[in-house]
């Protein structure tokens, strides 16, 4: 019994993911965890996806940016390398502070987040929600709302 209410009480790091004051989802997390986002451009309609690299702090980083198409609003270049890999335009490097991270998860744009091996889908019908992404450390009976969303999520997607 005791192992359990440890379990229940003890403060760990999560990723959280809210839409307004909603907790969404939450996932346990450790300092230097990655996750990608990937989504379609609304113009080039083309897959692109960017990840991000949880920090010592808690706080999140980009790391890493990859499209197939060079198009509107893409620099030249951005971080320390930028190279050709299976079709993909990759400048990894990046290194920019985007904490909180704010995403608004279009139906049309197909968002997905990809962390810890799986996949979930972002989007739902209707308007589309702002997603902000950031880190928590708390215990696991306040993030249970959000993690059974998340299982749910998991276990009803394709």
């Amino acid at each position: 019994m005791a192992a359990v209410l440890a379990a229940l009480l003890w403060p760990r790091f999560w990723l959280v993911i809210e839409e307004g004051e909603a907790l969404r989802y939450a996932f346990p997390a450790t300092s230097g965890s990655d996750f990608a986002l990937r989504w379609t451009h609304s113009v080039e309609k083309e897959d692109w996806e960017e990840r991000f690299q949880i920090q010592t702090n808690g706080s999140l980083m980009l790391v890493e940016t990859r499209f197939k198409t060079f198009g509107a609003g893409v620099p030249a270049a951005v971080g320390r390398e930028t190279r050709l890999e299976q079709g993909w335009v990759v400048m990894s490097g990046i290194h920019r502070p985007v904490d909180p991270l704010h995403v608004q998860a279009a139906e049309a744009e197909h968002y997905r987040l990809y962390f810890q091996g799986r996949t979930l889908d972002l989007t739902h019908p209707g308007v589309p929600p702002i997603l902000t992404f950031t880190t928590r450390e708390a215990p696991l009976l306040t993030m249970l709302p959000a993690r059974f969303g998340t299982w749910w999520r998991q276990w009803r997607s394709p």
